[in-house]
């Protein structure tokens, strides 16, 4: 499998004219973000899927993704089918796209590094998400969220993390945490990988995350010129139960994932 190291030719002469129209639309976006979360989010945070039917709530968090991602270029492809709420979302994670990518699909309530919560604009769209805020390097704030993610668990929402506890850089997947599998345990729902990928014309493209020292601001800026390209979510065959081993359920879903990254999208994939 070949792998796209550069996401753009040497000389994208579109670029400066993908700026033009993009730009507009994303801060148009984001007045529509900040309706949704006022008049549907914050009333309806607590709803969750019954009967395997998702909540209008939950509908229109996907929309709004879908829509963000086309904006930046981005086609959402699904390959594979989730599982029904509640879940624990396990996947790999490369920036703040995969957040929006994995939303696409599936809305969840994510676990996140606390500084989000300060962000000006996002931290309050993030927290109407229904975002777990994390303060990294602290066991109490661990304890917390992972009390907090049991909760949601239990009320039928579905989890999604990232067990690499930061974003990694050039398509390198580093070791999942085991400690966070044990909520999937305590509430007694599946886990569920689930493999970002990025690709164009077939080929895997490993920096359209977070290159490394780059600043949020810096690849937004930057993805909003790159040239059109495949977001993919690969949703695996989940994990069994290890209530004794949770060493073992992270290894398993970081080896599901690390395979998913690396093959090639089947022809029958769905958007």
């Amino acid at each position: 499998m070949s792998i796209d190291t550069t996401t753009v030719p040497e000389r994208d002469l579109l670029r400066p004219l993908r700026y033009l129209w993009r730009v507009p639309l994303v801060l148009l976006h984001i007045v529509l973000g900040v309706l949704l979360c006022s008049l549907i989010l914050s009333w309806n945070q607590h709803v969750v899927m019954k009967d395997g039917k998702e909540p209008f709530a939950h509908r229109m968090i996907r929309w709004w993704s879908v829509m963000l991602l086309r904006i930046f270029g981005m086609r959402s492809v699904r390959v594979g089918q989730p599982l029904a709420d509640p879940v624990l979302f396990v996947a790999n994670h490369t920036s703040w796209i995969d957040i929006e990518l994995l939303h696409s699909q599936r809305a969840a309530c994510f676990v996140a590094k606390a500084e989000i919560a300060d962000w000006p604009l996002v931290g309050w769209l993030a927290a109407n998400g229904g975002t777990i805020f994390h303060r990294r390097g602290s066991n109490h704030s661990l304890s917390t969220v992972m009390q907090v993610m049991v909760e949601r668990l239990n009320d039928g929402r579905s989890v999604a993390v990232f067990p690499e506890g930061g974003t990694g850089y050039n398509g390198v997947l580093k070791v999942f945490h085991a400690r966070i599998f044990q909520a999937a345990l305590d509430a007694e729902v599946p886990v569920q990988p689930v493999a970002l990928r990025f690709a164009r014309d077939g080929r895997r493209v490993i920096d359209a995350g977070f290159r490394v020292e780059e600043s949020f601001m810096g690849n937004i800026v930057r993805l909003l010129g790159e040239a059109p390209m495949d977001a993919e979510v690969h949703f695996l065959t989940p994990v069994p139960a290890s209530p004794d081993a949770r060493r073992r359920m992270a290894e398993q879903s970081r080896e599901r994932i690390d395979a998913a990254l690396q093959d090639a999208v089947p022809d029958d994939h769905c958007a």
